[in-house]
């Protein structure tokens, strides 16, 4: 029992690490964006500068400016849950600073049985470990794709990066493979609600697919 008890905490304490973490990097994010606006009249402005003098090419240099600083702060996807939006964008976002193309289409339904600390801990897991792997790689090569929506009564996720070429190979989260305590706690949530997790890589690809109940 007082095993447990410690296994417990040493969980909660993690959690409540990564949690902070998590709305750390939300934050951050929505702090630029809110920069961003305030600072828009004052681009304007200086556009305005440039095209009364007649300088195109500095214009032309400043919307390029804009266009890469604004890269890293628009909003990537909407799904219509707003804690899954939150992670999710500041995720992508992170990823996007690093030189990693993203695909992602993602449709989540307001109301799911699922928490938000839960799912934030799933989503933000598999883009962390998808980040870190692309990262190892050259940047033209750097790939994530993400999908999520409903199937049948349940939440669709998968998660797909490229990665450094791997015997095939797949994982079920019932076998209790040492992954990574990232990749316990995903395991962990999804058998918390009979759900079913699989993960696979090939051909310079790993995917993880996550099926939770709505």
């Amino acid at each position: 029992m007082l095993f447990d008890r410690l296994i417990e905490k040493r969980i909660a304490a993690a959690e409540a690490e990564l949690m902070e973490k998590y709305y750390a990097e939300v934050e951050n994010m929505y702090t630029k964006m809110r920069g961003w606006r305030h600072d828009y009249r004052h681009h304007i402005q200086a556009m305005k500068v440039h095209a009364l003098n007649g300088e195109y090419n500095e214009i032309n240099a400043y919307l390029d400016m804009l266009d890469n600083d604004l890269t890293n702060v628009e909003t990537v996807i909407k799904t219509g849950n707003r804690m899954a939006d939150a992670i999710l964008n500041s995720k992508l976002s992170l990823a996007v600073e690093r030189n990693i193309k993203i695909k992602a289409e993602a449709k989540i339904p307001v109301s799911l049985s699922v928490s938000e600390l839960d799912l934030c801990i799933v989503i933000g897991n598999l883009l962390d470990n998808a980040i870190e792997a692309c990262a190892k790689l050259p940047m033209e090569e750097r790939l994530i794709r993400v999908y999520m929506e409903m199937k049948g009564n349940f939440l669709y996720m998968a998660v797909t990066n490229t990665a450094f070429g791997e015997k095939k190979h797949s994982f079920r989260s019932d076998k209790g493979d040492g992954h990574g305590f990232g990749i316990k706690r995903v395991d962990a949530i999804v058998k918390k609600y009979g759900g079913y997790v699989t993960r696979a890589s090939e051909d310079g690809a790993f995917s993880t697919e996550v099926l939770l109940p709505r």
